[in-house]
C-alpha cells in the first residue's frame, strides 16, 4: 500500500492534473489517501508527482513515530535551590 498526500493546491492547474487527483481521491491540501501499489496507480502518481508526496507503510509508520515522540510529554523540570 502507498500513502499519497496532496501537498499543493489545485487552483490554476491543468484539467488533466485535477482529474488525476480526483481519481486518486484527493481534493484538499494535506489530505492523505491509501491506495494500492500497482502500475495504474503509480502511473497516476507519476503524472502529478510535483503536487503530491508518496510514502510506503513503513515510511509512514516511522514518520508518525517520530512525530509522536516530539509531542510526548516531557519530564518536569526540577530545580533545587
Amino acid at each position: 500500500m502507498l500513502y499519497v498526500t496532496l501537498r499543493r493546491g489545485l487552483a490554476g492547474k491543468q484539467r488533466t492534473y485535477i482529474d488525476t487527483l480526483k481519481s486518486l481521491g484527493l481534493h484538499k491540501v494535506r489530505q492523505e489517501v491509501q491506495v494500492a501499489n500497482n502500475e495504474a496507480v503509480r502511473g497516476q502518481i507519476d503524472k502529478v508527482k510535483h503536487l503530491v508526496s508518496v510514502e510506503t507503510a513503513a515510511q509512514r509508520d516511522a514518520r508518525l513515530a517520530v512525530e509522536a515522540k516530539k509531542l510526548a510529554p516531557k519530564e518536569p523540570l526540577v530545580v533545587n535551590h
